[in-house]
């Protein structure tokens, strides 16, 4: 029996994959034990025990930017971190760590190298953050979404996805997907996502565009998130919805997707084989951009900067594409030479790769 300690939080890019991993180890182990390292603050404190694992917390500690009183308060808040997440691998009886990233991970990568413990990282991004950076120094067990990850032993694993994602049959669901959302099953069928909060810039766009794309004689699924208030255009044949609990079927029932290009979006269109119009988040370290860059450059998305998504963009750009059968088959299929949907049973395969180079830590 295997002991694990997933690390990770703050944001779904690091939360959803740190789960999907969790659900593989438990098929492919139902004796293993895993516990999640977070903070109160983060997604994790909701998603992690509706998904009926125990979470562990650390206090949420930013690494320092720019020198203030926090910074010359870190060090001593940092070592205590470290600290404490030695005395959970001993108290827990942990054999691995795996980190994903956040404010959790990079006090876990360095108490699982002091506790002489393999631990093994997964960078969603391609443009990595600091804590895997740092982390990937002293680990030969690096795992990335997405090929050129500028980090230490980088080995492209993909994206760990949900089993419904990585398992959807899109054309066997088409119908049932469309049915569920109350969509006509015939018409070409336009997805729109800017993820849980929702994306301004898109849901502005697409609304005001809602009358001509209709007209044009498709649907739309618009999924809003929670960012600002909902809006329905009111316009028969454009659906729009807050959340979607079931994105399975939304890819399912799509053509065409417009979204932001998170890894985790980028990595289930591109894997599902979707064509897909990505709208990269203008702040942060660009890392949207990055992500979108593989699949772009394969002709299977098309990458519009958030500023220059306007209706008039989407009328003349959106609407000839979702139109045209032939076009969407061909960028799908080359979306598919660069995603993958093993993702999460590759990182498996890192994982225990890591344990066997530590055979002391092995359990048979």
């Amino acid at each position: 029996m295997t002991t694990y300690l997933l690390a990770g939080g703050g944001t779904a890019g690091h939360v959803n994959p740190l789960l999907a991993l969790a659900d593989e180890i438990m098929i492919r182990e139902p004796d293993a034990k895993i516990f999640v390292l977070g903070t109160r603050e983060g997604l994790e404190a909701r998603l992690v025990p509706q998904r009926g694992y125990e979470l562990l917390t650390i206090d949420r500690l930013p690494f320092p930017r720019k020198p203030n009183g926090y910074a010359l308060q870190f060090p001593a808040k940092y070592v205590r971190a470290i600290r404490a997440v030695r005395s959970i691998i001993r108290t827990r009886s942990i054999d691995v760590v795996v980190g994903f990233g956040g404010y959790a991970s990079a006090p876990a990568y360095r108490a699982a190298f002091r506790e002489g413990l393999p631990y093994v990282i997964h960078e969603a991004n391609a443009n990595p953050g600091l804590a895997n950076r740092l982390g990937a120094r002293q680990t030969p067990f690096v795992g990335v979404t997405f090929a050129g990850t500028p980090i230490r032993h980088a080995r492209v694993t993909g994206m760990p996805l949900r089993r419904e994602i990585a398992q959807l049959d899109r054309a066997a669901q088409r119908a049932s997907a469309r049915a569920h959302f109350d969509l006509h099953p015939q018409l070409p069928t336009l997805l729109v996502t800017g993820g849980s909060l929702g994306a301004r810039a898109i849901n502005q766009t697409l609304v005001a565009a809602a009358e001509d794309l209709v007209s044009a004689g498709l649907q739309v699924l618009h999924v809003w998130g929670g960012l600002t208030e909902l809006y329905d255009p009111g316009v028969p044949g454009y659906r729009v919805i807050e959340y979607c609990d079931r994105m399975d079927l939304a890819f399912a029932a799509a053509e065409l997707a417009v979204a932001r290009a998170g890894s985790t979006t980028v990595s289930e269109l591109s894997g599902l084989g979707i064509p897909a119009v990505f709208v990269p988040y203008a702040q942060g370290n660009g890392e949207q951009r990055f992500n979108a860059a593989g699949v772009v450059a394969a002709g299977g998305a098309l990458l519009v900067e958030d500023g220059a998504l306007t209706h008039a963009w989407v009328r003349d750009n959106v609407i000839p594409l979702i139109t045209e059968p032939a076009t969407l088959r061909r960028m799908g299929e080359a979306a598919q030479t660069v995603g993958s949907l093993d993702g999460t049973e590759r990182l498996y395969d890192l994982v225990r790769e890591a344990l066997r180079a530590h055979p002391a830590k092995e359990t048979p």
